[in-house]
């Protein structure tokens, strides 16, 4: 089980570890920060990539991680966001190696399919995936939250906002990621009442039809490939052919927020129960105004931070950093209207300690 607890309690901890960085953010990728005397990076420093599935604010907060340990633990890291999928991400991953790096963190896009990419990066140096795993590679562990225990709190959240029941949309990127197919199919047991499958024995849904049990029918999963407008469009065409839908779930940081617009749009806001993943503005601002239930924080900073630390740790021959079982996993925290501000304020500021 994932186990929640306030956002504050790791934040304090997290800011006795972070010094203040100086690097920026860019859309694609960001070299590593300067030393301390505001120079060059050093020379014999070790090189850390981090490597992200997509383009989205929800990577800024991660990155403030990946700056913090960066400049806590001697390294030179550089930040990379695929902004056209599976083949920007595996152009960024062959340029790393032909460059020279001494480890690699990668979320993988397609599990399955990116097996001998992420075996490629192992000949080369350590390597460890975050946010999305891909277990059936040589990576060296996972960092990331237990995405199917949090689709099912993220289902306990649908619950709450529609304790009556009723039909439930679900909007996601792309179903090839393995988080995205454990988060979805735990808000799918969840809201059917299914029981908690043993580790690793997890039965997928496929998508493309409706599924009822008791008072709940998910009617469908509507993905976008990071396409926001496509997103918004999935959201506003599910809205026209089911007149009757009472929630909508995005489970990408982007999903709720083009759902919470389209909502807006139709005049249905407080009609159309709202629930999100991770902690977009918008979904922050929508829980404070009462048009999003709640959201479920991954709590990516500490994904890029963890990252940090485990390959450096590697990179210089120190397996000890490596979780027992292959999995460090980070908790999450449920957000509400009566947690929301407190949370907000805490984020704003660990962003800002990772700058």
């Amino acid at each position: 089980m994932n186990v929640s607890f306030p956002l504050r309690t790791l934040l304090a901890a997290a800011l006795l570890w972070v010094p203040l960085s100086g690097c920026k953010q860019s859309t694609e990728s960001t070299a590593p920060a300067a030393d301390a005397a505001g120079g060059t990076p050093k020379a014999g420093r070790k090189k850390i990539a981090y490597v992200t599935n997509g383009v989205d604010p929800f990577w800024n907060t991660a990155t403030a991680g990946v700056r913090a340990a960066e400049k806590e633990f001697g390294v030179d890291c550089e930040v990379l966001m695929p902004p056209k999928g599976i083949g920007d991400q595996k152009r960024m991953v062959e340029g790393l190696l032909a460059r020279g790096i001494d480890g690699i963190a990668i979320s993988p896009i397609d599990a399955k399919n990116q097996v001998g990419l992420i075996n490629q990066i192992a000949e080369r140096c350590p390597v460890i995936t975050h946010d999305s795993d891909a277990p059936d590679s040589r990576r060296l562990c996972f960092v990331g939250m237990d995405n199917y225990n949090a689709g099912r709190a993220a289902g306990r959240l649908v619950k709450e906002a529609i304790p009556n029941g009723g039909k439930v949309m679900l909007f996601v990127g792309r179903l090839e990621q393995l988080n995205a197919q454990q988060r979805r199919q735990g808000v799918i047991d969840e809201l059917l009442s299914r029981p908690v499958p043993a580790a690793g024995t997890i039965a997928y849904d496929p998508p493309g039809k409706s599924l009822t049990a008791g008072k709940y029918t998910i009617v469908d999963t509507r993905t976008d490939n990071f396409d926001y407008a496509r997103a918004k469009a999935n959201a506003q065409d599910a809205m026209a052919s089911n007149p009757d839908l009472d929630c909508m779930v995005g489970l990408f940081a982007y999903n709720a927020p083009q759902c919470l617009e389209a909502a807006r749009e139709a005049g249905k806001l407080g009609r159309i129960k709202i629930v999100s993943f991770d902690e977009a503005n918008a979904v922050l601002q929508g829980i404070i105004d009462g048009n999003v239930h709640g959201t479920i924080s991954q709590q990516p900073y500490y994904y890029g931070y963890q990252s940090v630390r485990i390959l450096k740790g590697l990179a210089n021959g120190d397996k000890s950093v490596l979780p027992p079982g292959g999995f460090l996993e980070i908790p999450t925290v449920e957000v509400r209207k009566a947690n929301v501000e407190k949370f907000w304020a805490d984020l704003k500021q660990m962003q800002a300690a990772g700058k």
